[in-house]
C-alpha cells in the first residue's frame, strides 16, 4: 500500500496556522502566571467559640486570600509559640509567608507586608477595636497596626485607622 502526501490546501494550512497560533498563546498566558500570582495562603488559629475571628476569615476571602481555618482551645500556646506577648495579643493569631498577623489586622496591610517585606515578625491589631475587619459591630474605635521583631518585641506603628 502506497502512502501519499497530505495535501494542503489554503485553507488547510490558514486552520493549522491559527490553531499553533492559538496554541502559542496559550502556552505564553500560562508561563507567565507566576506562583507569586496565586492567592496567598493564611493559616489562622482560633478558639472553636469565637465568631469574630470567622468575620476576619471572610474578609481576607473577599479580599483574594485562602484562608485555612484551625480550631484549638490552647490559643495561649499558639501564641507563646509565635512571640506574640500579652501587649500584642488578639483573639486569633495567624500565618502568611513567614509572618505572623495578630488580630483584625485589614488585608491592605497585609498586602503591603507582602509586598514590601520588611524585615519584621508580622503585623498586630492588639485588642478587639469596633469597626475593625471581624468587628463590624457598627460602633468605630480608632486602632493601630503594629510590626515588631522577634528580638525586642518593640512595637512600631505600620498604618493608623481614625474615624470621625
Amino acid at each position: 500500500m502506497k502512502i501519499l502526501p497530505a495535501i494542503r490546501t489554503p485553507r488547510k494550512t490558514a486552520l493549522l496556522a491559527t490553531l499553533a497560533g492559538g496554541l502559542l498563546a496559550t502556552c505564553a498566558i500560562l508561563a507567565s502566571v507566576s506562583p507569586s500570582q496565586a492567592a496567598p495562603v493564611v493559616e489562622m488559629y482560633q478558639d472553636p467559640n469565637c465568631g469574630c475571628c470567622s468575620a476576619w476569615a471572610e474578609h481576607l476571602e473577599v479580599e483574594g486570600f485562602e484562608v485555612r481555618r484551625y480550631k484549638t482551645s490552647d490559643m495561649r500556646a499558639v501564641k507563646i509559640e509565635h512571640g506574640i506577648t500579652p501587649e500584642l495579643a488578639s483573639c486569633h493569631t495567624a500565618l502568611v509567608e513567614g509572618y505572623v498577623i495578630e488580630g483584625h489586622v485589614p488585608a491592605a496591610d497585609i498586602k503591603r507586608l507582602l509586598e514590601e517585606k520588611p524585615d519584621v515578625a508580622g503585623l498586630t491589631v492588639p485588642g478587639m477595636p469596633h469597626g475593625s475587619p471581624g468587628m463590624e459591630t457598627g460602633r468605630y474605635d480608632d486602632y493601630s497596626v503594629l510590626t515588631w521583631r522577634h528580638e525586642d518585641r518593640t512595637p512600631d506603628i505600620f498604618s493608623e485607622y481614625t474615624h470621625d
